[in-house]
C-alpha cells in the first residue's frame, strides 16, 4: 500500500500527470491556446516546486519499479526547466502554424512524465514504461503539423525505427530475465555472470538505447528527424529525450552492470569513439543549421558516453556529478541554439539554411549573439558552461584511464570547433540580399526572454559553476 510519504516522493510525476488530465478536460470544455499553455506551464512549475519536498524524503524506493533519490530529482529539475522553455517556444511557434495547437502541451507534459519515470527507474519494467511514454508522445509531437509533408515524414521515420528499437529492447529484457530471473538493475548486476544469455540480452538493450541516443551506428535517423520536426520539438528531442536515457544508463552502470560485463563496456566504448568521429565529420559540410546541430548531437552523445564507460571506475558520486553537469550545459546550449532558429522562423518556413544567417550580426544582433554564445559553448570555449562540462568529461576519462577515448575526444573537439566557427563567421559577414536573409521582424517577447535567460545561464555557469556543482554533488551523494 502506498503511504503518504510515497505520494510526496512521487509528487513531481503526479503534478505532470494531473496537469495533463486537467488540460484534456479543459480542451473538451473550452479550447483556447493561451489557457492550455497556462495550464501546462502551471503544471510544470508545480512539478518543479514539489521537488524540494520530495528531496526531503530522498532516497526513497516507491514500489519495486521506482527509486526517488537526489540523482533522479536533479534530472527532474533539469528536465522540468527544459520543458518549460520548450513550452514557451511552442506558444509562439505553433500560434500561426497549427489550426489547433492546444494538444501540443498535453503531449509535452506526457513526454516529461515519461522522462521523469525513466530517471527514477530501478527496474526494467519501469524503464520500459517510461521510455514508451516518452517515445509515443514524441511520435505525435514530431508529426503535429500534419498538413506539412516534412513533419509527417520525420514522424513516420521515428515511429518505424523507434518501434524496431523497442522490439530489440523487449527481446533483450526477455534474455536478461531468462538468465537471472530478475528485472531489477541491482539484482541483475549482482547475478549476471557474463554468460551468453545475459550478454546477448544486454547487447540488444544497448543497441536499442543506442538508437534513442543517436550513437553510431544507430544514428542514421537523426538528421532527417531533426530537420523535419518543428523546431521546439527538435529541442525537446535533443535534450530531455536523450538526457533521460543517459541518466537511466548511468543508474544501471553505477549498479555494477558494466563491471560485470567487460564485453559490453568495450562495445559502449567503441560506440562512443565512433560517434565522436562520425558526428563531427558529418557536420563539417552541412549547409542546414538543424542538420548541423543534429550531427553535432551525435558527437556530444559520444562525449557523454565516456562517463558511462568510466562510471564503474571513477566512483558513483563523481560519475553522477559529471554526467549531470554536462547534461545541464548541453541542455542550456541546445535550447538556446534551437530557440534562436524558432524565434527567427517566419510562419511559412523555418530559418534553417546557413545562407539565411549571413550578416545576422548586422541585421539581428541579439539573436545572433545568443546563437554565437551557444555555438561557442558547444565547442567548449572557456567562460561558457560547455567548457566546464567538457572538463568534467576529460576528468572522467582520465580517472578511468580511457586514453584512446580521450584522444578521440580531442580530435572530435577540433573538428567541431571548425564548423561552429563557420556558422559564426557566416553571421559576421556583410549581409547580401541575394542570400535570402531571415526577414527582419520583431522577436516574440516570451521567446526573447527565454533566450536571455539561457544566455545568462550559459555565461554564468562558465564563470561561476560552483553553485551548480555543489547541488549536483549533493544529489549524487543521496542516491
Amino acid at each position: 500500500m502506498i503511504a503518504a510519504a510515497d505520494l510526496i516522493a512521487l509528487s513531481p510525476l503526479l503534478a505532470l500527470a494531473g496537469s495533463a488530465v486537467l488540460g484534456l478536460l479543459a480542451i473538451a470544455c473550452y479550447r483556447h491556446h493561451g489557457l492550455i499553455f497556462g495550464l501546462a506551464a502551471a503544471g510544470i512549475l508545480a512539478a518543479l516546486g514539489s521537488i524540494p519536498f520530495a528531496a526531503e524524503l530522498a532516497p526513497r524506493t516507491v514500489t519495486p519499479l521506482l527509486r526517488v533519490d537526489g540523482y533522479a530529482l536533479a534530472f527532474m529539475g533539469l528536465a522540468g526547466l527544459a520543458g518549460l522553455c520548450v513550452a514557451v517556444l511552442c506558444r509562439d511557434y505553433f500560434a500561426g502554424r497549427a489550426e489547433q495547437p492546444e494538444e501540443v502541451y498535453l503531449l509535452l507534459l506526457t513526454a516529461l512524465l515519461g522522462a521523469f519515470v525513466l530517471a527514477a527507474s530501478r527496474h526494467f519494467a519501469g524503464f520500459f514504461l517510461g521510455l514508451e511514454t516518452l517515445s509515443v508522445s514524441l511520435f505525435a509531437l514530431i508529426a503535429y503539423p500534419c498538413r506539412d509533408e516534412r513533419p509527417l515524414e520525420a514522424g513516420m521515420k521515428y515511429l518505424v525505427l523507434s518501434g524496431t528499437a523497442s522490439g530489440l529492447l523487449a527481446f533483450g529484457m526477455a534474455w536478461v530475465y531468462a538468465d537471472t530471473g530478475s528485472l531489477e538493475f541491482a539484482a541483475f548486476a549482482q547475478t549476471a555472470d557474463g554468460g551468453l544469455l545475459s550478454l546477448t540480452g544486454l547487447l540488444l538493450i544497448v543497441a536499442a538505447l543506442g538508437f534513442k541516443l543517436s550513437l553510431f551506428p544507430f544514428h542514421l535517423w537523426t538528421a532527417d528527424v531533426y530537420q523535419g520536426a518543428p523546431v521546439p520539438v527538435t529541442a525537446l528531442l535533443a535534450t530531455v529525450a536523450k538526457g533521460a536515457v543517459l541518466v537511466l544508463l548511468l543508474r544501471y552502470t553505477l549498479a555494477g552492470g558494466l563491471a560485470q560485463t567487460p564485453a559490453l563496456e568495450q562495445a559502449l566504448g567503441l560506440m562512443a569513439g565512433l560517434s565522436m568521429l562520425a558526428g563531427n565529420l558529418l557536420a563539417l559540410r552541412q549547409d542546414n543549421l538543424k542538420r548541423l546541430l543534429a550531427y553535432s548531437s551525435i558527437a556530444h552523445m559520444g562525449y557523454l558516453a565516456v562517463v558511462l564507460v568510466a562510471g564503474g571506475r571513477i566512483g558513483a558520486d563523481f560519475a553522477a556529478e559529471a554526467l549531470l553537469f554536462y547534461l545541464a550545459a548541453y541542455f542550456i546550449t541546445s535550447l538556446a541554439a534551437f530557440g534562436v532558429v524558432a524565434v527567427l522562423s517566419p510562419q511559412d518556413r523555418e530559418a534553417e539554411r546557413l545562407e539565411e544567417y549571413t550578416g545576422l550580426f548586422h541585421t539581428r544582433p541579439w539573436p545572433a549573439s545568443v546563437l554565437a554564445v551557444a555555438l561557442l559553448s558547444l565547442a567548449g570555449i572557456p567562460l561558457t558552461a560547455g567548457f566546464v562540462g567538457k572538463f568534467y568529461i576529460f576528468a572522467s576519462g582520465g580517472r578511468g584511464a580511457l586514453w584512446a577515448l580521450l584522444g578521440t575526444l580531442v580530435v572530435g573537439s577540433g573538428l567541431g570547433l571548425y564548423y561552429y566557427l563557420r556558422v559564426i563567421v557566416q553571421m559576421a559577414r556583410a549581409p547580401d540580399p541575394a542570400d535570402g536573409a531571415v526577414p527582419k521582424a520583431p522577436l516574440p517577447w516570451a521567446g526573447g526572454m527565454v533566450l536571455g535567460f539561457l544566455t545568462l545561464l550559459l555565461l554564468g555557469l562558465g564563470v561561476y559553476p560552483g553553485g551548480l556543482i555543489e547541488l549536483l554533488a549533493a544529489a549524487g551523494g543521496s542516491r
